[in-house]
């Protein structure tokens, strides 16, 4: 008979695969001790990414899987989160106030990357995360229409920085919230990417454990902004299944390789329609686009979603699908989502830096 050590079964608590995420313990979280005696299990186990209202569930899965493998019937877990600072480009030092910043893309307009990047932070929001959205398409704003803010103006405390305006429990910054709404920007390539450049850093982001930023179509100047000059510790691309969104998502998402930022994976959305008068589902603009994304550059697909007009009338007035109806199976479907990036986020390196302070060499005299 093999006895199994300590050590044994802190290795198989790190080997479980949680199926909220379909990723091992070990790789979005960490296993803080285990203490075993006759016939009990007692460990801490601390996970990557904020997952409150399914902390219940993993709980169970984990003494579930502890039961089976070992037979011991007393198990103790302790879970808890803790969300940390990931790596970003080199020579980037992270913006103050923000451990992760996460950049929603599409490569194309009109896939609803807007509507998603708002519903993924309010549902990291809702599961205990502090999270702010930075809306990057300088062009075409629309933050501050979906999250109810038009007519709000950022104050400033010190005439240099500015405060981020807050809503559903969001901290938010947009050039949408600096010009009149019906003012167009007319601008050229250097004077957008220094819009966002100081959209990014003048703004006093308080303690946020995720910066989404929604990021506008295409691959030019503002996409190259952010990858050179705002450190960045992830990506998110958007599609909808045909191919005609789905060639300029594989672009965005080659982009993103090119200038090493990681890429998370791929959302499908708009995947399917469900009919509000006879409940008949279907899929309007095809299948299979994103499984091929997903297949041809080994990544994951983070979720699905559907094309549902509640969607868009809830963004419209300014209190989006995951505030306005949160126990609805499409909030559920951008919750999900949420999980799968964080927890993605989590499976990356972290950034110990801060734990160091500045070393400066002299020379002697």
């Amino acid at each position: 008979m093999t006895v199994s050590t300590d050590s044994d079964k802190a290795k198989f608590l790190n080997s479980i695969e949680l199926s909220l995420v379909g990723r091992p313990l070990g790789e979005i979280g960490r296993v803080r001790g285990v203490q075993t005696a006759e016939n009990r299990l007692k460990a801490a186990i601390e996970l990557g990414f904020p997952c409150n209202s399914a902390l219940d569930a993993v709980h169970d899965e984990i003494v579930a899987a502890v039961n089976e493998e070992f037979g011991v019937t007393d198990v103790e877990i302790a879970l808890s989160t803790r969300i940390r600072r990931h790596g970003v480009q080199r020579n980037l030092k992270p913006i103050p106030g923000v451990k992760n910043l996460i950049a929603v893309a599409s490569g194309k307009g009109g896939v609803g990357k807007s509507t998603v990047a708002v519903n993924v932070a309010l549902a990291l929001a809702a599961e205990g995360a502090s999270v702010g959205v930075l809306d990057a398409d300088i062009y075409g704003p629309s933050q501050p229409q979906m999250l109810g803010l038009v007519g709000k103006f950022p104050e400033s405390e010190d005439g240099k920085t500015m405060l981020p305006l807050r809503a559903h429990g969001l901290q938010m910054m947009s050039i949408g919230a600096l010009v009149d709404a019906d003012q167009p920007m007319v601008w050229r390539g250097p004077m957008v990417t220094s819009a966002l450049s100081q959209l990014a850093n003048q703004t006093n982001w308080d303690d946020l454990d995720y910066l989404i930023v929604d990021m506008p179509p295409g691959t030019g100047d503002i996409q190259l902004t952010l990858a050179q000059q705002i450190p960045v510790s992830g990506s998110v691309i958007i599609t909808t299944p045909q191919n005609i969104a789905t060639l300029d998502a594989r672009k965005g998402l080659a982009m993103f390789r090119k200038v090493q930022i990681p890429v998370f994976g791929v959302i499908e959305n708009m995947a399917t329609h469900v009919c509000s008068s006879c409940g008949h589902e279907d899929a309007i603009f095809g299948t299979g686009g994103a499984d091929k994304i997903v297949e041809d550059f080994d990544v994951r697909l983070l979720g699905r979603l559907p094309l549902d007009a509640r969607i868009r009338e809830q963004t419209d007035s300014g209190k989006p699908t995951v505030v306005a109806e949160p126990d609805s199976a499409i909030a559920a479907a951008y919750r999900q989502a949420a999980w799968n990036i964080a927890a993605a986020q989590a499976a990356e390196r972290v950034d110990h830096s801060a734990k160091f302070g500045n070393i400066v060499v002299e020379e002697n005299k």
